[in-house]
């Protein structure tokens, strides 16, 4: 069984690509960066040289590797880097506190106007986490 402890990441070894299976990564002079030979993908070494960071404007998030000695295994960021508590504490404010409260406030013809605005206010964090992790 293969070892799960991370490994330093040296400069002068050849690695695999983390994102293709069959790229290389080639070390680019003078940097602490790797860069793949097959998916073009820059890659800068983070945390002490445990941790590759893929260098790329199109996630929200970076995505990250630790090296096991064999291959890479992915570091998922920490749940407080991420959108899903905010968009499920807006949520759960809407829903379980403000719609009951404005449903008890409203008169007649305004509780569907006050049920559409909870109801909008609740796909906005739905949507916001739908744009961050669509692939």
């Amino acid at each position: 069984m293969q070892s799960q402890k991370p490994e330093k990441i040296d400069l002068n070894t050849d690695y695999t690509c983390p994102c293709r299976r069959r790229g290389q990564l080639i070390p680019i002079t003078l940097t602490e960066a790797f860069g793949c030979d097959r998916c073009q993908q820059i890659f800068v070494v983070e945390d002490n040289g445990y941790v590759l960071e893929q260098l790329s404007t199109t996630y929200p998030y970076k995505r990250a590797w630790r090296w096991t000695g064999k291959s890479w295994r992915i570091v998922h960021p920490r749940l407080a880097e991420s959108y899903l508590p905010i968009a499920l504490g807006i949520i759960f404010v809407l829903v379980i506190i403000w719609l009951p409260l404005a449903l008890r406030l409203a008169n007649g013809s305004s509780i569907i106007a006050w049920a559409m605005v909870a109801v909008l206010l609740a796909i906005l964090p739905a949507l916001m986490v739908w744009l961050t992790y669509r692939p």
